[in-house]
């Protein structure tokens, strides 16, 4: 049997695919990159907001009149039942994690623990360390998808990070739906720093990344990186706004003034600090007043990399009650203002790397610009921020740390030279 799987959404979702992976190679299918070669298609989905619902369905009904299909994820934990009704070709549905009940349907042999296929380059690797979230906040739909905290125990971690380092993982991002939490349900309390300190030990990994961190739960993180040789500071907050009434709103569970005594935390704690942070505009309860307090608050320049996203009104949660009363347009007005302003922010702090000396890991080869390599230095994370094209009399192999200097900027990216 020839299957090709498609994977949609987030990293944490490409965990899920790359175990999917292993498991139908185990079970004796034969994995095919090209999706007309294959005799199957499985499609991993993302449900988490309205884009990605309408990426997810355009990708089935694009396979499901020509090919067999299974569709799984998270899109079919929210909506089986419609998608039974709306799209009766495809052969079967599964939700999360579902990966034994697919390769049983599919008479599939094998079992047990199998190791995942990684599918990102040679050189990083994502490490999930636990599934769902016990928040609260307001316009999140997860919760209702992937259910409540459950941390991956530590052994099964370590293992899996050991296999990642025998492939040459230099880089592993930790990544989950609340990072900060990992531990309080295995453990009775936070094990994050615990974690931490096994896998720096572990020989071959040279970063570790840490993804997804809740604002509140950061402040025991800032010593133990400040001091750590492998985790870096490059901090990935998702405080989502700034307004003190959005964020009550929201339920985030803090206000403005934390916020700002958090960057200040940070950046006395670790001048060198990367920020990276997430905002939504348009949420029904954000003014104009909110907005205009969220657009001065970036403009001060604290955050290397931003993501903005348009408000989803997702069924289900507690923010739907509220409606949707910013017109499309204007959320689209906001977010587009606010990435133009982040490109300048960005550009200007790139800026300041020029004939800086820093790692480079290098990912693969460019080939549009005629095989450059290309990597990443370490305030760039993977998939969601800028790449470094390198410049170098020698050839380099993927996987590769290299020391480099930064001689170009070009938005987001970088260019270097090598001098290790």
């Amino acid at each position: 049997m020839k299957v090709g799987v498609i994977s949609l959404g987030c990293a944490k979702n490409l965990v899920d695919t790359e175990r999917l992976l292993g498991r139908l190679k185990a079970g004796g299918a034969e994995l095919v990159s090209d999706p007309r070669r294959a005799d199957l298609i499985l499609i991993n989905t993302c449900g988490f907001i309205e884009p990605a619902k309408v990426e997810a369905i355009d990708t089935i009904l694009e396979f499901a009149h020509k090919k067999k299909v299974i569709v799984m994820g998270c899109l079919v934990e929210r909506y089986k039942q419609d998608l039974q009704r709306e799209i009766p070709e495809v052969m079967a549905y599964f939700g999360t994690e579902s990966w034994e009940e697919v390769a049983e349907f599919l008479g599939l042999g094998g079992g047990g623990k199998v190791k995942r296929i990684l599918t990102t380059p040679k050189s990083y690797a994502y490490l999930k360390i636990s599934e769902g979230c016990n928040r609260l906040c307001s316009f999140c739909a997860i919760p209702l998808i992937r259910g409540r905290h459950r941390s991956k125990p530590m052994e099964e971690l370590l293992e899996e990070a050991r296999y990642l380092a025998e492939e040459g993982i230099k880089e592993l991002c930790i990544v989950s739906q609340d990072t900060t939490y990992y531990g309080r349900d295995l453990y009775h309390k936070g094990q994050l720093t615990k974690l931490l300190e096994a896998l720096e030990k572990i020989e071959g990994i040279r970063w570790i990344r840490l993804l997804y961190l809740y604002p509140t739960e950061v402040e025991e993180l800032l010593s133990y990186v400040s001091g750590s040789a492998k985790v870096l500071p490059y901090f990935d907050l998702p405080l989502q706004h700034v307004s003190t009434k959005v964020l009550k709103s929201m339920r985030r569970g803090y206000d403005e003034r934390f916020v700002r005594n958090l960057i200040e935390r940070i950046k006395k704690t670790l001048p060198e600090a990367v920020l990276r942070t997430t905002f939504i505009v348009g949420y029904p309860e954000e003014g104009e007043e909110d907005y205009k307090k969220l657009r001065d608050f970036l403009l001060e320049g604290h955050f290397h990399w931003v993501g903005i996203f348009t408000y989803s009104q997702e069924e289900g949660t507690h923010a739907y009650g509220l409606g949707d009363p910013v017109p499309e347009e204007e959320k689209e007005r906001r977010r587009e203002e606010l990435i133009s302003l982040q490109e300048g922010i960005t550009l200007r702090k790139n800026r300041e790397l020029l004939g800086k000396e820093l790692e480079l890991l290098v990912e693969g080869f460019d080939q549009e610009f005629g095989f450059v390599p290309v990597g990443r230095v370490w305030l760039q994370a993977p998939e969601v921020d800028g790449k470094t094209y390198l410049e170098t009399e020698r050839e380099v192999r993927a996987g590769e740390v290299l020391r480099v200097k930064v001689t170009q900027v070009g938005g987001y990216d970088l260019g270097a030279e090598d001098v290790s």
